[in-house]
């Protein structure tokens, strides 16, 4: 093995945008923890936290030393097809983008996530909390994603996604029933009934 993947995703429990899946590619014996000191899973870290080490991450692409994608899948393809089957699409895309020859890498997965089959691949519970290289996944794709609902927050500027990012906090669920879903929020999800307006 020459590369090992780690994978995580963030945004699976959101009313609203897409769910994220984030993938880092490493060379082999590269030490995580002592390249980005600090890491951890997302949710454990303060926003300007992740920031700080997403920074980091993209310094050590620009030193073509580690590479990285984080792939979105649609509030739309959520609805039609699942939210587990959403976050496959996204994830075999990203896979097939970094390491398109399955020989050279081995992949680290969070939870229950799966790879596609011809990849060596191991998956561990709370692998977000004790694998660094899948804390790190988990941060890209954590800062990616609320980077991209702030900007949709411009596009959909009633419902406060640059706060909750899509969240169902109570904030959000006020806006629902003032103003109904927009284009970005996952019909599948919402539980009341808020019709467009």
């Amino acid at each position: 093995m020459k590369f090992t993947l780690g994978i995580d995703e963030a945004g699976r429990g959101p009313l609203a945008g897409p769910v994220a899946v984030g993938i880092v590619a490493v060379p082999k014996g590269f030490d995580v923890f002592k390249e980005f000191p600090g890491v951890a899973d997302s949710k454990k870290l303060s926003e300007r936290r992740r920031e700080k080490i997403f920074e980091m991450l993209q310094a050590h692409v620009a030193r073509g030393d580690v590479r990285f994608t984080v792939e979105f899948e649609a509030a739309e393809i959520i609805d039609s097809e699942g939210i587990a089957v959403a976050v496959c699409h996204a994830l075999s895309r990203g896979v097939n983008a970094l390491a398109p020859d399955a020989t050279l890498v081995k992949i680290q997965l969070d939870g229950a996530l799966r790879a596609p089959g011809e990849y060596a691949q191991e998956t561990i519970i709370n692998g977000d909390e004790l694998i660094p290289l899948i804390s790190l996944a988990s941060i890209a794709a954590k800062v990616s994603r609320d980077r991209l609902m702030t900007e949709l927050a411009r596009e959909y500027p009633r419902y406060g996604f640059e706060k909750h990012k899509g969240y169902g906090t109570a904030a959000h669920y006020e806006m629902l029933e003032k103003y109904g879903p927009c284009a970005i929020h996952r019909r599948s999800f919402i539980h009341l009934d808020y019709g467009e307006k």
